[in-house]
């Protein structure tokens, strides 16, 4: 049954969702035996939920369950971000978007996996004693990260289900691509982050994951839209973007991003997206290639400096006072301090923050984070300029598919981070963008990912729904 049927049944009380309700809870505890894909599954909300809109079966997601990766608070239910750090901690609100998908009647079934606080592209960096979710293809597979849970549960169970997910450097479209499921990451202010647990504040984003693009869409509509709680929000009124999906799209014009088909790629992937463009050809969207010389030489670099710069500022507020894990309180407060983050964050975490808190440092703050930030502002002007020439840029989402966990602990932290070659550009610009299925290799899925212009989500799901379709 598809998402909308299935809301439908739900609004004509067609479908017990309490009863419903009771058989999902029951599948995803089979499910996260075997997979590890929630953190905390929310059984005592869901139901209360479940009760609550099978007297009223109103809203636009109407007994449909929800996934929320944990890094997003939900009201009463743990939220650890995968950190051990947090553990114990229960929120006394709900993020924007978890108020927005309780009011239109989702039900909240618990909250996903990730690499901790989202250092990470395989959700093999969980937090200290956490169990690494599985990728649902191949269990001697990464689901990928930092949104691991959410996709592998999105691709893995049989009912009807959208997962929030949160994107800093490509954390929806990564591990959309490697469980084969569709991953939508929003332009940057489209969606308020208030309530999120920040990784870095002037990357985060929060999104979608579906196994299609209606359904992204669909989550994309209800929790877009101006926030008051949140600064950084853009004040521009929420779209029906699921309207966009089956519109034709002969006309349109995509670039191929040249630097993404070359040197690193794997040759199977990048023969899978030269197919997609002539898919797209038969559907009469023009083509042409596109370079981003400037994006693909130092994306990863800017991200990084960025991203780490900031989340040593954001992660000082975990230090065993106020949240989650405490100590006995014995010497001085650096003292204290440093056993509680020793014990408690993981080894990636604290790399994160070491190499941060040195790039913002006295003496060092020009030559890395502010020239970070120089870098970040020509990136943007680097994709604007191809957007005077077409109207989507397309990549594989990810150069390889999803790696065995021996693979994985034969990299550098350096080639870990190399990883995000492809999605760190599109992220470190603040663009839409979305994964989409279009290959198979040894078994494992392949993303095709589209990246448009700021605020141009219509247009980036209406090219993705079409190719999707065909």
């Amino acid at each position: 049954m598809s998402t909308t049927d299935f809301i439908k049944q739900v609004q004509n009380k067609e479908i017990d969702v309490v009863e419903h309700t009771h058989k999902v809870l029951e599948e995803i505890k089979k499910i996260n035996k075997e997979y590890n894909y929630f953190n905390t599954i929310s059984e005592e909300l869901a139901l209360e939920q479940a009760k609550s809109v099978k007297k009223n079966p109103k809203g636009r997601l109407a007994g449909l369950p929800v996934s929320v990766k944990d890094c997003i608070v939900v009201k009463g239910v743990e939220s650890r971000a995968g950190s051990k750090i947090l553990s114990g901690y229960k929120p006394v609100f709900d993020a924007t978007v978890i108020e927005k998908v309780k009011a239109e009647g989702a039900i909240i079934i618990g909250k996903t996996a990730q690499d901790e606080f989202g250092f990470g592209g395989f959700s093999v960096n969980v937090g200290v004693g956490m169990k690494i979710p599985l990728n649902p293809f191949d269990k001697n597979r990464a689901c990928g990260g930092s949104s691991g849970g959410a996709a592998g549960i999105a691709q893995k169970i049989s009912f009807p289900h959208i997962a929030i997910g949160e994107s800093t450097g490509g954390s929806i479209v990564n591990p959309a691509s490697f469980c084969g499921v569709v991953g939508l990451c929003p332009t940057y202010g489209r969606v308020s982050r208030y309530g999120l647990m920040d990784y870095a504040n002037s990357l985060d984003k929060i999104g979608a994951i579906g196994k299609t693009v209606e359904e992204t869409a669909m989550m994309l509509s209800v929790i877009s839209g101006f926030d008051e709680k949140d600064s950084t929000s853009i004040n521009k009124p929420a779209e029906n973007y699921e309207n966009v999906v089956g519109k034709i799209v002969k006309n349109m014009k995509i670039g191929v991003i040249k630097e993404s088909l070359e040197e690193g790629t794997d040759k199977e992937i990048k023969s899978d997206i030269i197919k997609a463009v002539k898919g797209f050809e038969e559907l009469g969207v023009k083509h042409e290639e596109i370079s981003l010389p400037l994006t693909m030489k130092y994306g990863v670099e800017a991200y990084y400096l960025t991203a780490m710069s900031e989340t040593s500022t954001n992660l000082a507020k975990f230090c065993g006072m106020r949240y989650g894990k405490h100590e006995k309180l014995e010497g001085g407060f650096n003292q204290y301090f440093s056993k509680v983050r020793s014990a408690n964050f993981g080894e990636e975490a604290k790399r994160r923050v070491i190499i941060g808190t040195f790039a913002r440092m006295a003496g060092f703050r020009d030559a890395y984070y502010i020239k970070a930030a120089q870098v970040r502002t020509k990136i943007i002007e680097e994709y604007k300029k191809a957007f005077k020439k077409v109207d989507c840029l397309v990549s594989p989402t990810m150069p390889v598919v999803a790696p065995k966990f021996s693979e994985i602990k034969k990299l550098t932290p350096l080639q870990n981070y190399m990883m995000d070659i492809l999605t760190v550009g599109p992220n470190l610009a603040g663009l839409p963008h979305v994964t989409v299925p279009c290959g198979i290799k040894d078994g494992m899925p392949v993303g095709l990912m589209l990246v448009g212009n700021h605020l141009m989500e219509g247009k980036l799901l209406q090219l993705a729904a079409a190719y999707e379709q065909k």
